[in-house]
C-alpha cells in the first residue's frame, strides 16, 4: 500500500516537472520573439517573461523536479518493489533517459539564467525545436514504464520523432503563408 501512494506522488511531481519544463522553454519563445519588438514593447514585454519564467521555475519546475526525485528514490531503494524493479533491463534504459531529463533541464536551468540577464543566444526556432528535447524524453519514458520492456520503447520514440518532424514542417509552411500575407 505504501508503494502505491509513493508512487502516486512521484507520478504527480513528474506530470507537473513536465508542464514546467513544456511552458519554460514556451516562454523562452516568448522572450526571444520580444527583442524582435520596437521599444516600448521589447522592455515591457520582457520584464513580463523574466517574471513570469523565474515564477514558473523557481515555484513550480525546480521543487517538482527535486519531490519527484525524492519520490523516485524512495520508491526505488526503500520498498520490495522497487528493489525488484531495478534488477530489470527496461528500468536501466529508463534511469538513462532520467538521467537525459535532468541534463535537459540543467541546460533549460543554463538558458534560463541567461534570459534573466538578457542575453538571448538563441532564435525563437531553436526554442521551438528546443522544446520537443522534452516531448521525446516523456515518449521514451512512457513506453518504458507501460511496456517494461527494453527494446520495444523505440517505436513510441521513433512515432513522435516523425510526428515532431511533421509539425515543424506544418510550422514553416504555416510561417510561409502568414509571410506571403
Amino acid at each position: 500500500m505504501e508503494y502505491n501512494y509513493i508512487k502516486a506522488l512521484h507520478l504527480i511531481f513528474v506530470i507537473t516537472w513536465f508542464a514546467g519544463l513544456f511552458y519554460i522553454v514556451r516562454l523562452f519563445v516568448y522572450h526571444a520573439e520580444a527583442k524582435q519588438k520596437p521599444q516600448p514593447d521589447q522592455d515591457i514585454l520582457t520584464k513580463q517573461y523574466q517574471l513570469m519564467q523565474y515564477r514558473l521555475w523557481y515555484i513550480i519546475t525546480w521543487p517538482s523536479a527535486v519531490l519527484a526525485s525524492i519520490f523516485a528514490y524512495w520508491m526505488l531503494f526503500f520498498t520490495e518493489s522497487g528493489k525488484f524493479w531495478l534488477t530489470q533491463p527496461w528500468m536501466h534504459v529508463k534511469l538513462a533517459f532520467v538521467l537525459l531529463l535532468y541534463i535537459y533541464h540543467g541546460k533549460c536551468h543554463q538558458i534560463f539564467k541567461q534570459l534573466q540577464k538578457n542575453e538571448v543566444k538563441h532564435s525563437s526556432n531553436f526554442f521551438r525545436i528546443w522544446n520537443e528535447g522534452a516531448t521525446l524524453i516523456l515518449f521514451a519514458i512512457v513506453f518504458l514504464v507501460i511496456l517494461k520492456n527494453a527494446l520495444n520503447w523505440i517505436y513510441g520514440v521513433i512515432g513522435i520523432f516523425v510526428f515532431s518532424i511533421l509539425i515543424m514542417l506544418g510550422f514553416k509552411l504555416y510561417k510561409r503563408i502568414r509571410e506571403k500575407k
